[in-house]
């Protein structure tokens, strides 16, 4: 299991919540519900699938929970189920964390315009965005005033990122997507913004061709030169969905080391631009 530090305390305490999108140990939905867990939230996650359970299981199990609710976000009666059962188990929740995002393989490599195929699209912002949309609908009908949902996007949905494709098209759309859930869910006082964290190595990452190659420059560029942490994700995570993140929503906030504000960077170690 991942090596993670994350620090303990009651930030949490009380609250209960949904994390969608745990696949494995080095899911980020995964350190961000460490890092839950470990300032007391009560959290049931979504699963897809009997090899998915089994993977995902004894994970949530280490963390002293033990809800699980099946849910294919493409299929409306089962996410009416799921979160009925929601509902049964909590009656109230105080948080979402949508961690969902899918396209085929043969879409994250090469050509945008030449590999991107109808159903390919289709795919993609049906699992990657209008999941959030109907997940953020469905969770904000049981969620106290004062509840959070967060959302997981990168960069490649502002700038063109190499073999990520359709999906920084639909990570695009998932950022505008939580503008307007912002507007929309700021009515019931629920609070809807966005991580951007950087490379990482996850199961997504391991999906597009030069993967590696994001990593190593997203190191090599950021102004920390570092990789972005597992801990800094999830801390921000919990800024965001905690009483610490009042006032804010709408927002994208990046957590990649300083990597995203680089326009160009320095030649040389030390060297200043001119």
């Amino acid at each position: 299991m991942a090596d993670w530090t994350f620090p303990k305390g009651d930030l949490m305490k009380g609250k209960r919540g949904l994390i969608m999108g745990v696949a494995n140990d080095k899911s980020i939905a995964w350190g961000i519900a460490q890092q839950l867990a470990a300032q007391g939230a009560d959290i049931a996650f979504t699963y897809q699938g009997e090899a998915l359970e089994r993977r995902v299981r004894p994970l949530i199990e280490s963390i002293g929970m033990n809800t699980m609710i099946s849910a294919d976000v493409t299929n409306d009666a089962e996410m009416d189920t799921a979160f009925a059962q929601l509902k049964e188990k909590y009656g109230t929740i105080d948080f979402l964390v949508h961690a969902i995002a899918f396209a085929g393989k043969e879409e994250l490599q090469g050509s945008f315009v030449a590999n991107t195929t109808r159903e390919g699209f289709r795919r993609a912002m049906d699992i990657s965005v209008f999941s959030f949309v109907d997940a953020s609908r469905r969770a904000s009908e049981i969620m106290n005033p004062g509840g959070s949902i967060v959302s997981m996007t990168y960069l490649g949905a502002e700038r063109v990122v190499p073999s990520y494709n359709v999906m920084g098209v639909a990570k695009a759309g998932l950022e505008a997507a939580t503008r307007y859930a912002a507007r929309d869910l700021g009515q019931k006082g629920i609070r809807v913004n966005a991580i951007s964290a950087g490379p990482m190595r996850t199961l997504a990452m391991a999906g597009i061709k030069g993967g590696k190659t994001l990593m190593s420059t997203g190191r090599d560029w950021s102004l920390l030169k570092e990789d972005t942490s597992m801990e800094g994700v999830a801390g921000c995570a919990l800024y965001l969905l905690s009483p610490l993140g009042r006032s804010i929503t709408g927002e994208v906030v990046h957590v990649d080391a300083g990597f995203h504000i680089v326009g160009v960077p320095d030649l040389q170690d030390g060297a200043a631009g001119a």
